[in-house]
């Protein structure tokens, strides 16, 4: 199946912070994004430290990054309508640096999932490609990420053995066209396929598996945009 593309949410304005009590101290920020990854959870409400900066975001969706001071920062996930924090989490920040939370799991064990991203860009010529396993419903996987038409029947896999939550480490490649596999660990059954998926020189890409709408199969996958 081909990639579904990814609806940004656009923010409506930037997240306003705490002055520090020191006002000579330079205010050190961040970068966050936030993805709904809940398969059967309703569209939901992003809020950063008391201010809502994402709203009616659906199953799929992400938002841009956005600037925040580095430090505790409260995140929390409101089903669209309600009050009630779905997620409620306070991790610490780095300054300085680029994080994406994903609202994951199916809804009765939501949780955040929070990566820390490496946007430094690739070395000349190459693409960084990441991969997640963000589907509930789905086994541990094996991934294949070949030129396209390549048997994955006699390939080895790329990655082997990712479980949910597994996070890739950025894989170099050389820009050009690729497809994307995934099957269920040790096995050479397809159970999501990128079809041809074109990257150019300096792009940096984040694959996240996903369940169906509602949960369970059949599953598919998203990417992120994460630099170009």
């Amino acid at each position: 199946m081909k990639f579904k593309l990814l609806a940004l949410v656009v923010l409506a304005s930037a997240v306003t912070v705490a002055a520090c009590s020191d006002s000579t101290a330079p205010v050190t920020t961040t970068r966050l994004r936030a993805v709904h990854l809940s398969p059967d959870a309703p569209n939901v409400n992003i809020i950063v430290n008391g201010s809502q900066v994402a709203t009616n975001v659906a199953y799929e969706a992400s938002t841009a990054y956005y600037n925040i001071q580095s430090g505790t920062t409260r995140i929390q996930v409101q089903p669209v309508g309600t009050t009630t924090n779905a997620i409620d989490a306070s991790p610490s920040l780095l300054a300085n640096t680029d994080y994406t939370v994903i609202a994951a799991n199916l809804v009765a064990s939501i949780e955040p999932l929070l990566l820390t991203d490496n946007n430094t860009p690739p070395t000349a010529g190459n693409v960084k490609v990441r991969i997640v396993h963000g589907a509930p419903s789905a086994p541990a996987v094996d991934v294949y990420i070949t030129v396209p038409g390549v048997d994955i029947a006699v390939a080895s896999p790329t990655l082997t053995n990712v479980s949910f939550k597994g996070v890739s480490a950025y894989q170099s490649v050389a820009a050009g066209t690729y497809q994307i596999r995934v099957t269920p660990t040790g096995t050479k059954n397809v159970v999501i396929d990128s079809g041809d998926v074109p990257l150019t020189a300096g792009q940096i890409r984040t694959v996240i598996a996903t369940d169906a709408p509602g949960g369970g199969e059949p599953f598919g996958a998203i990417v992120l945009d994460d630099l170009n």
